[in-house]
């Protein structure tokens, strides 16, 4: 890595600051880098300099270079008087420093110096790492005389121009640019009062909340939507186990790759308590409570205590991590259990230095047996077993261990339930099908009268009836298919009972059948279930001689299946992490496989007070499948290290990863919200838009939206590795429906589908929640974005602007056509009726073309593609200028528990804007009506109009050529202004005038 080097290319500036009085600039740019600096040459008279100069810098220290900057600054050179102005400046974080395999040319808008300063511009810029031993450093510059009339001389090297228009006409460029922010890793603000010659004073300049930050790369997509440069992504080069990475590669390995290659190894000091032997009676009884006390300095971990044994087995793991250390000497010491002091049996002593160090694959330590010492060092009667070594998170006793940055002020056995890292599955789920056709000789008390019969269905909590049978009789048909959500192993039972309607708000048990879920028949496809008749049973018995006297031969006919060729939507559609059948026999093989690391977060929110200071206990949780992680829970720290590191099986690439923080709350201390885990943030990330084999290291803002509303809650660290086991799979796999093929062959109905997600998402909860330690409710429920169906204004505005920026690429078509048509550039006009005329008389070459055209798009637009993975945009989500009550609307409760003159208030604004939709959507259906109109002959004059016109259009289009036709067409459209009229066309008249249903309405 010593041989690394920084090159800079500076390519060009556009749209400089005049500074000479004249209109006009002599610009130069200035490098700063680790101590080291370069000077372009000097453009006389020029806003618009075009360079191509490449330099290269020293990397005195590549561990550094996350810390370090690159810094360019743009000034107007005087050579009269050797003075310059200041034009602007860029800088650039060393954390977005990517090799050049990775490089891009990027167009960065100059930053002011101060307050006060008027700066505006851009400059182009291609930075990036080298390791070729070929190459140089440049000479840097002279200590004197800092603007010579010559440049002092230094190794350039000739650039290969990307932009071959460097200074596109304005209107042009508004139209095509867009920008994203990129980040430096400082986040501390000051103000910008160092002289010029401290340019590392300015690291923080674009923190400041106004003007907005300019971290800006040119892009040529409408995707990246700008916002604040704290809530946008941070691309770091972290040191990790594989080495450091640097633009998603490795650049440097210190050691070979491990299994836990994507997170920073931790030291650790594992201490396994496996039993104790002829350990020394204490009590008067003549025996003891023994327990072990494992003590590293200030730091102490507790085993369980045996009651009147002797010869206890604990087998009980200890962490201690060597960065918390501050002592050299381990200490185990085995003391009696007793209600007023515990009484000292025996220790043991270590030195940190001799204990010895085991890597896995190694096998594990085998434990040895200890002879216990008393205080003064002589040995006494009883023997400790233990097991002591040097390892790290990747040592299978990690996850089961006490931690000791897990170490609280609250009972240990509280600590240990809580705080362990743990991995869960969640359940297999199953749609259950019933088909309930009809019964037989029903019987009821009264019987004057014909039953009003409905069979109301349960499993669990799920409840579900069918309608009332039209057919007033004794046998009833109903013929309606139920869908309900059961998850393995089957608990619930399938509950039907016949009911009777004998007034309002009244029902009678006929009658009821169990069916136990194990018993029912299951299926992967669509094939038919054939029908069996199930006896009903009374459901209460009062006198069992008259039930017995009374022939009770009441049956139900049902279809019972529990279908398995669905795959149950436990989450939102748009955030699926698996799209897999339940049945497994229907799954294909895995096409790649998802690494995570997580690393740290920084800057987290304090979300309880611990000894008067504001603290977090944090934990991660990660969702992919039916996996889901649990990192292990880091006690009173606002910036954990977690480091841990899991993978998962991928079927699918259009699939989301989402990683969610939390604050535990089960630890003693209640939150705001009592014993509930509180949210912190969380990240999602979609498989399809990373590259395969890339390792990305970024930094992700953990955004939440509050009844204040968007607000940073810190930023979690993340390392993602996407690998692919087959190309042509993965290739394959695009080609094939994004669902199971049952929910295309019997889809299920928007109202079911949501309703089974519903239940399918609580279920899920309920089991996850009874293991050990549990994932509780709210996080399973934020992590499956439980309540995104809701409705919030915030999100309706969202998707109406998302829909424009879909369209608006049709607009800009339109008005560029439009443009055409009105001659505003005569020679764009003219060229537009060559190629027309060109594709009329060569119809052949018009699909061609187009495809030949959006060929050359995607090769343009390569250079330009992201990066990062997609993070969640506050711009994009119109969180940012949201009206509080619209906030305050959508953290209500379902029902409402607001007072009822603000839900009028907020009910009438919502009229209001189903209104304008109601319209919109009337008016589409109005032109669909009117062209149906034409042939209806529902206005008889017009449709004997386009009648009489078809007749005379097939006439000449029989005797006249098409590319005839199609030139005088398109000709006429393009007509000079001189020959339009301001009025509407006849044919737009004509179609205006058509009727539609509208007529019909009330």
């Amino acid at each position: 890595m010593s041989n690394y080097k920084l090159g800079v290319e500076v390519l060009s500036a556009h749209d400089l600051m005049p500074k000479d009085g004249q209109g006009s600039a002599s610009p130069s740019v200035e490098l700063h880098f680790d101590g080291q600096k370069f000077r372009t040459t000097i453009k006389e008279k020029d806003l618009n300099p075009v360079w191509n100069e490449r330099f290269y810098f020293n990397i005195s220290d590549p561990a550094s270079l996350p810390d370090l900057a690159l810094e360019a600054f743009v000034y107007n050179i005087n050579k009269a008087t050797h003075s310059r102005s200041f034009l602007g400046k860029v800088r650039i974080a060393g954390t977005s420093f990517v090799p050049f395999s990775d490089a891009v040319v990027m167009h960065y808008p100059l930053d002011k110096r101060g307050i006060f300063s008027r700066v505006k511009g851009e400059i182009g810029l291609k930075v990036f790492l080298t390791n070729d031993p070929s190459i140089r450093p440049s000479n840097p510059l002279p200590a004197i005389d800092p603007f010579p009339n010559n440049p002092p001389p230094r190794q350039t090297h000739p650039v290969q121009v990307l932009n071959t228009n460097p200074n596109p006409p304005p209107e042009h460029k508004s139209e095509s640019r867009h920008t994203f922010h990129t980040i430096p890793k400082e986040v501390h603000q000051h103000h910008a009062t160092a002289p010029v010659s401290e340019p590392v004073r300015y690291v923080s300049d674009q923190m400041k909340p106004e003007p907005p930050p300019t971290r800006m790369v040119r892009m040529y997509s409408s995707a990246s939507s700008q916002q604040p440069v704290d809530y946008a992504l941070k691309e770091t080069s972290p040191f990790l186990g594989g080495g450091q990475i640097v633009g998603g590669r490795v650049i440097r390995a210190e050691k070979p790759a491990s299994t836990y290659d994507l997170v920073e190894q931790m030291q650790y000091l594992f201490v396994r308590v496996v039993k104790a032997r002829d350990l020394p009676a204490m009590d008067v009884t003549g025996s003891l409570d023994p327990y072990v006390e494992v003590r590293v300095g200030n730091y102490r971990g507790i085993t369980k205590h045996f009651e009147k044994k002797q010869n206890p087995e604990w087998n009980e793991v200890f962490a201690f991590s060597r960065d918390r250390m501050q002592s050299s000497i381990l200490e185990v010491v085995v003391k009696d259990k007793d209600l007023v002091k515990d009484d000292f049996v025996g220790f043991i002593r270590f030195d940190l230095n001799d204990v010895p160090t085991r890597v896995p694959p190694d096998s594990p330590l085998a434990p040895e047996w200890y002879r216990l010492e008393d205080k003064k060092g002589d040995k006494k009667k009883g023997e400790l077993m233990l097991a002591v070594w040097i390892g790290t998170q990747a040592d299978e006793a990690f996850p089961d261990a006490w931690h000791s940055d897990a170490a609280a002020p609250v009972d240990a056995s509280v600590v240990n339930s809580h705080i362990r890292s743990k991995v869960y599955h969640a359940p297999r789920l199953w749609y259950v099908y019933v088909n309930i056709i009809e019964a037989q000789d029903i019987i009821i008390a009264d019987k004057t009268r014909y039953p009003d019969v409905f069979v109301k269905a349960q499993i669990g909590n799920q409840l579900s009836r069918t309608r009332i049978a039209q057919a007033r009789t004794f046998n009833p048909l109903w013929n309606e298919e139920l869908m309900f959500v059961a998850a393995e192993p089957f608990e619930d039972h399938l509950i039907l009972s016949v009911e009777d309607r004998v007034g309002p708000n009244k029902d009678e048990v006929i009658g009821r059948v169990v069916i136990p879920l194990g018993s029912i028949e299951k299926r992967a496809d669509d094939r038919m279930i054939y029908g069996r008749w199930f006896s009903l049973e009374k459901p209460v018995a009062v006198d069992v001689d008259q039930i017995k006297k009374e022939k009770f031969s009441s049956r139900i006919h049902l279809r019972v299946c529990l279908d398995g060729g669905y795959h149950v939507l436990d989450e939102s559609t748009h955030y699926s992490s698996d799209l897999r059948p339940t049945a497994r026999q229907l799954w294909k093989p895995s096409i790649g496989l998802l690494e995570l690391g997580i690393l740290n977060a920084e800057g987290l929110h304090p979300m309880k007070t611990r000894d008067g200071k504001g603290t977090s206990d944090t934990y991660c949780v990660a969702k992919y499948g039916q996996k889901w992680v649990r990192s292990r829970t880091i006690i009173n720290s606002l910036s954990p290290k977690y480091n841990e590191q899991y993978t998962w099986e991928v079927f699918d690439p259009a699939t989301v990863l989402t990683v969610g923080v939390f604050d535990n709350c089960q630890l003693g201390e209640k939150g705001p919200n009592g014993n509930r885990d509180a949210k912190i943030g969380k990240v999602r990330i979609r498989l399809s838009t990373l590259e395969t084999g890339r390792v990305y290291t970024h930094s992700y803002p953990l955004l939440v939206l509050h009844p204040s509303g968007v607000k940073k809650m810190g930023e979690l660290h993340l390392a993602i590795r996407f690998s692919s086991t087959s190309l042509i799979n993965m290739m394959y796999i695009y080609s094939r429906p994004l669902l199971p093929k049952m929910h295309y062959i019997r889809p299920l109905t928007v109202r079911q589908l949501d309703m089974l997600r519903h239940q399918a998402v609580q279920m899920v909860a309920a089991r996850l929640s009874r293991m050990e330690p549990p994932l509780r409710k709210e996080v399973v429920e934020y992590m499956s974005d439980v309540d995104s169906h809701l409705w919030s204004m915030r999100r309706s505005k969202a998707n109406f602007f998302r829909l424009m920026s879909v369209v608006s690429g049709l607009f800009a078509a339109g008005k560029w056509f439009g443009n055409v048509c009105a001659w505003k550039n005569p020679i764009t006009t003219v060229l537009v009726h060559i190629l027309f005329l060109i594709l009329v008389c060569f119809p052949e070459l018009i699909l061609p073309t187009i495809f030949l055209y959006m060929f050359l798009i995607g090769l343009w637009n390569y250079r330009y593609r992201p990066r990062y993975p997609p993070h969640m945009n506050t711009k994009i989500s119109h969180a940012e200028a949201v009206h509080p009550d619209e906030l305050d609307e959508e953290f209500d409760t379902f029902p409402t528990s607001r007072g009822a003159d603000l839900v009028r208030m907020r009910y009438d604004r919502l009229r209001s804007v189903a209104g304008r939709i109601q319209t919109v959507v009337g008016d589409v259906a109005t032109q669909g009506e009117r062209i149906q109109a034409l042939l209806s002959w529902r206005d008889p004059r017009a449709t004997a109009i386009f009648v009489l016109f078809c007749l005379v259009a097939a006439l000449v289009l029989y005797v006249t050529p098409f590319q005839v036709l199609a030139a005088l067409a398109g000709f006429y459209i393009m007509r000079h202004p001189r020959f339009r009229h301001r009025m509407p066309s006849a044919p737009v008249n004509f179609f205006r005038r058509l009727p539609a249903r509208t007529d019909s309405m009330l």
